[in-house]
């Protein structure tokens, strides 16, 4: 078995070696003036050991939603907050973001470790240190509990679909960009096959999956948004199909969608329950490679800032995903 090092030559820039296991995936204010993000300490036992950042517009009251945006690979907290566009649009809206951020000491490349099975069961690792990250800031700042929602970009993307299936409870609903479905590296025997090539399962078996990794809940589910590069050979698309397959068998509804439109001239796909409500949708990125989608600028509907994996798609996923969550 290579070592980590070797590994790391292997899969840099695009991936790199993680310090445990094999590597995964790179990755008009409402309230006033805007707050810096800060570092949060002693907010829980912190089996992942984890680190918590957060962003708090100055004024925000009690009442208001929160997001936790999960960094993707060689990346940070506080530069992901800012690049995706959630810390811009928490001071323009008015809603308060947790940003978790990764450690060497557990990631040589920082990434979250959504492959690992002692990261990624409830009340375990990396994600129970971000579910008690979710409880200090409802504690603190007085934030809706009915309104948490969970985001991230690649292996943050793969961390917040295994924080969306451990702990249904706590999230609302929650996007996946350029991620992975709950689960797919033991589907497929390998983070590498998940990642170029896909785990082949039923819809029942990837439904299964968060059904054990959820224990007793059995519903209601939370919310899914899927956005994705059509030219992404990080993460394959295949991923996003596996995770409509995997949140429509939760919600009991077929693989058709009952909506197929363009936003902002990409290709997006509503799947509803038998009450006409959305359940999971999808945008593909045409064109775009493995990263953020972002749409620099002014407008109203512009967030994020362009740079390494945060990539200019004419679409902010930010602001799409806030808007679906009625953040705004």
């Amino acid at each position: 078995m290579l070592g980590a090092a070797v590994l790391a030559l292997l899969f840099l820039p695009h991936t790199a070696a993680p310090a445990r296991g094999a590597p995964p995936p790179p990755p008009g204010s409402a309230t006033g003036a805007s707050a810096a993000v800060e570092e949060v300490t002693g907010f829980g036992s912190n089996p992942g050991a984890l680190r918590m950042f957060r962003h708090v517009p100055d004024g925000l009251p009690g009442g208001r939603p929160v997001v936790v945006a999960l960094h993707g690979c060689t990346q940070n907290a506080t530069g992901y907050g800012t690049s995706s566009g959630w810390t811009e649009l928490a001071d323009r809206w008015g809603f308060s973001v947790v940003l978790p951020g990764q450690t060497a000491a557990n990631n040589l490349n920082s990434c979250f470790n959504w492959f690992r099975p002692a990261d990624i069961g409830r009340g375990a690792g990396e994600a129970a240190s971000i579910a008690q990250m979710v409880d200090r800031q409802l504690a603190d700042t007085g934030a809706d509990a009915g309104r948490v929602h969970v985001t991230g970009l690649s292996a943050g993307g793969g961390m917040a679909a295994v924080m969306l299936a451990a702990y249904p409870d706590k999230f609302r609903a929650g996007g996946v960009v350029a991620g992975l479905p709950y689960g797919c590296a033991q589907a497929a025997g390998s983070p590498f096959v998940c990642m170029y090539v896909g785990a082949s399962q039923t819809p029942g078996q990837w439904g299964d999956r968060v059904r054990a990794a959820a224990g007793s809940h059995d519903g209601p589910w939370p919310r899914l948004a899927v956005l994705h590069g059509t030219a992404d050979r990080t993460v394959v698309p295949a991923n996003m199909t596996a995770l409509v397959a995997q949140w429509t068998d939760l919600h009991g509804t077929d693989r058709e969608p009952d909506v197929s439109d363009t936003v902002a001239g990409h290709p997006h796909r509503v799947y509803e329950n038998a009450a006409g409500e959305p359940v999971a949708e999808t945008y593909e990125i045409t064109g775009m490679g493995h990263g953020q989608p972002v749409d620099p600028g002014t407008g109203p509907e512009q967030c994020g800032t362009a740079g390494a994996y945060s990539l200019d798609a004419g679409l902010c996923a930010a602001h799409r995903l806030g808007t679906l969550w009625g953040l705004g």
